[in-house]
């Protein structure tokens, strides 16, 4: 018996929002075909709800963080992560 594996699908697309900042930007993740294979977007927030419903884009649970904004395993890294951390 053959089973078969979902494979990469380029017509889902995914969102995992980050944070509404006070300024009315919303800051986010976009995929396309896996959720893990992301870009870091920033869009005003009227932008940001019609580029989801546009994109059909299934919306994902927020990251687990350390507490600080930061993703909780050591392996996982964003640009964000670098604007608000200094490097010695």
């Amino acid at each position: 018996m053959q089973t078969q594996e979902k494979g990469f699908d380029v017509g889902r697309r995914y969102v995992r929002e980050i944070e509404r900042r006070p300024d009315g930007l919303v800051e986010f993740e976009f995929a396309i075909g896996e959720p893990d294979l992301f870009v870091e977007m920033l869009l005003p927030f009227e932008h940001y709800a019609a580029f989801c419903n546009a994109q059909g884009a299934v919306v994902l649970a927020p990251r687990e963080t350390d507490g600080e904004g930061a993703a909780a395993d050591d392996w996982s890294w964003r640009m964000r992560d670098a604007t608000h951390q200094r490097f010695r």
